[in-house]
């Protein structure tokens, strides 16, 4: 497949915008998923993703479109997690595109992680094709949604499309708008292997598989590969690229985007925004962008009914040692939160 066939994007938007919806609609519309694979939010893997409507994964996946002149395009979404604590991970999955949809819902209209994003993506330099969802709402407001378009982002009007993915009005016009608004990835192919690392995930039969965009170079099966951060060495045991499932290959080329299966027994030894090159012809220079990862957990504890709350709060207090300059300490504090956590710890 040359480099002017292939289309790496991402959409962007704020939360409960439709994104979801809109990549369901792209992939039935493309050929990707037959009638028997649809279903709402198809790349949403995770039952907590189905309930409470956020992508909390990103989910790649690689669609095939035949153009009316003839050509073949491949079109690689990278769709990218859906909440604000995840803006390092989208900024990766950005840095692998060359373009975004920034979608805004007609009804709700410009919202802040919207222009979080904007800005993520034109900090990436990436072509933005603006798209307004949900125009079939009784309350959806164009009018005041294309202006906040067009004034806080600058976008004109006729470059705007608007769609309703729900029911699938217009969304053939976002697909032809990738083909022939984003550009092609550019790359070398017979320089040295530089890859970035976008996302991993982990199976516990097979190890950690590390999603990759190719930026120079190429990797093919049974390659010696480097981590760029932590020197480690892994041989390629299997390469592929990404449908619904995970579908194996010889190898992957520059400009392209796909997984890779080196062994890898711990997720840690995989890095988001790594750099993966060849073990004996490595490339120079890492990939820019690169920061280590600061895990964080977020813990709330609340009882099953709402009148149980006081008896809730004695017990926590209960657990927290007296403070030197209050008698009583303050509700909801870091440190009853912090007893809470390690109590279930060791009631579970």
């Amino acid at each position: 497949m040359k480099f002017g066939h292939i289309r790496n994007f991402s959409i962007i938007a704020h939360i409960d915008h439709g994104k979801s919806t809109l990549a369901d609609r792209m992939l039935e519309l493309t050929g990707t998923i037959t009638k028997r694979e649809q279903k709402d939010q198809v790349l949403d893997s995770m039952d907590l993703e189905r309930e409470r409507g956020i992508t909390i994964k990103a989910h790649p996946i690689r669609m095939m479109v035949q153009r009316p002149d003839g050509g073949e395009y491949i079109l690689n979404m990278l769709d990218t997690p859906g909440h604000v604590d995840f803006s390092y991970e989208v900024s990766r999955s950005l840095a692998a595109c060359e373009g975004v949809i920034l979608l805004v819902d007609a009804s709700q209209g410009v919202e802040a992680q919207t222009l979080a994003n904007y800005y993520l993506a034109r900090d990436n330099h990436l072509v933005i094709i603006p798209v307004i969802n949900k125009i079939d709402l009784p309350n959806a407001d164009l009018e005041s949604v294309l202006f906040q378009m067009e004034e806080f982002f600058h976008f004109r009007e006729e470059d705007i499309i608007m769609v309703s993915a729900k029911t699938g009005k217009n969304v053939d016009k976002i697909i032809d708008a990738v083909i022939e608004r984003i550009p092609p990835p550019e790359g070398e192919l017979d320089a040295p292997l530089k890859a970035l690392i976008f996302d991993s995930t982990f199976d516990p039969y097979r190890g950690v598989i590390t999603y990759i965009r190719v930026i120079d170079g190429r990797i093919a099966t049974g390659a010696k590969i480097k981590m760029f951060a932590t020197g480690q060495l892994y041989g390629a045991d299997e390469i592929g690229t990404f449908k619904l499932k995970l579908q194996k290959g010889s190898g992957l080329d520059a400009g392209e985007v796909g997984y890779v299966i080196a062994n890898i027994k711990e997720a840690k030894e995989t890095r988001i925004g790594d750099t993966l090159t060849g073990a004996l012809d490595p490339c120079t220079e890492a990939i820019p962008g690169f920061k280590e990862s600061k895990p964080m957990v977020f813990y709330g504890l609340y009882p099953i009914q709402n009148n149980d709350y006081d008896e809730l709060k004695s017990a926590i207090e209960k657990l927290i040692p007296p403070s030197p300059t209050s008698r009583k300490p303050p509700w909801p504090s870091v440190s009853a939160s912090a007893a809470a956590s390690s109590a279930c710890s060791t009631w579970t």
